[in-house]
């Protein structure tokens, strides 16, 4: 009682707020033919992308409202696609540090090392690197072992998380941390600026510590690069052009034999389409409308809600992220088309594992 009710005044001290979505079709709109036109269920026929033979996995468990819940997210740079069995013991590394400092004090962080590009294009932990932070949306680039604390005390602690309210916040362009005299100065101011995408996908690829991991990741990007690309949205690793679709490989998420998993994080109407009903729509398929060509960069130059002010750094963050399992390549187009650009879900019982939803105040967990 007394535990829950700590919990309860933490939360309300920090601004957090929702409720739990017991079943998966309370937490994300799904498709539906009325809405969405008779094909919204329909399994890409035009994929020529499989899985090897030997590939299997666990098709009868229950997913929905397993995984445990998450506060805020860091994805870090590191240029590798796989990493030792856990990323916390890649010896001089910026996870290392993080796994070893004192938590942020706004809830229980993931870590994940990514295949973000590192700043000096090497894998070498010997460098700075850039961290994504999630929902925040917001790269944090210049951080070294060194600055972890600091990094964790000023800059996560008082980020969103994914139970705040959907409203701007303000992060800092610059912090000097408060290193050593001896320090070189270089090293010692951490710069932050929102990500420029309005999506991103994350795929687990680590094979060391399932081997489904590492042959899925890579087949998986090929066929949503092909469904991205017409669209305007694929960006690789090194485009940096405002708008589009991120993909990135990550560490271990977890639920390895739901192979493959996969995490959407969206910004809140990220294309302009949320509230489209393709039934309704005539003319072809759906394109990003003008809230993906430059809405959020409007606001960020304007100042205005939603959108990144240049003397206060406001923003808003993702208002979802869509944890999927199981997901094959013939899924690819239709989570492009339905999840990716308008937030709904088409198979939430069998590969719907949980998420967050901040405009509508639920999540998972």
């Amino acid at each position: 009682m007394m535990q829950s009710l700590l919990n309860s005044a933490k939360s309300l001290a920090i601004g957090d707020s929702g409720s739990k979505a017991s079943k998966p079709e309370e937490l994300f709109p799904v498709v539906s033919k009325e809405v969405d036109g008779d094909d919204c269920d329909d399994e890409c026929a035009t994929c020529t992308i499989t899985y090897p033979r030997t590939f299997k996995i666990d098709e009868e468990d229950e997913l929905y409202g397993q995984i445990k819940g998450w506060a805020t997210h860091v994805l870090v740079a590191t240029g590798k696609t796989d990493w030792v069995r856990d990323v916390a013991d890649e010896k001089g590394s910026v996870m290392q540090a993080i796994a070893g400092a004192k938590a942020p004090s706004n809830g229980k962080l993931m870590l994940s090392a990514s295949n973000m590009p590192t700043p000096h294009q090497t894998t070498s932990y010997s460098e700075p690197t850039s961290l994504l932070l999630l929902p925040a949306f917001i790269l944090i680039e210049n951080v070294t072992p060194a600055t972890v604390p600091f990094l964790l005390e000023r800059i996560i602690s008082s980020a969103p998380t994914n139970a705040s309210p959907l409203q701007p916040f303000s992060i800092p362009r610059s912090l000097e941390a408060p290193l050593h005299e001896a320090s070189p100065a270089c090293i010692k101011e951490l710069t932050t600026r929102p990500s420029p995408h309005q999506a991103l996908i994350l795929l687990c690829s680590q094979k060391t510590r399932d081997a489904r991991c590492g042959q899925s990741a890579p087949l998986l990007r090929k066929e949503l690069q092909r469904h991205l690309q017409p669209l305007g949205l694929y960006r690789d690793l090194d485009d940096e052009r405002p708008g589009g679709v991120g993909i990135y490989f990550i560490s271990h998420v977890g639920g390895h034999k739901y192979s493959a998993n996969m995490l959407v994080y969206r910004r809140p109407d990220a294309f302009g389409l949320d509230a489209v009903e393709r039934a309704k729509e005539k003319g072809g398929e759906l394109k990003p409308r003008k809230k993906e060509e430059g809405e959020h960069q409007k606001q960020q130059a304007e100042g205005g809600e939603g959108g990144e002010n240049e003397e206060d750094g406001e923003e808003v963050g993702a208002a979802q992220c869509i944890w999927l399992a199981r997901v094959k390549p013939e899924d690819c187009e239709g989570i492009v088309k339905f999840t990716v650009l308008q937030g709904k879900v088409i198979k939430p019982q069998s590969q719907l594992r949980g998420g967050f939803d901040r405009q509508r105040g639920v999540l998972s967990w």
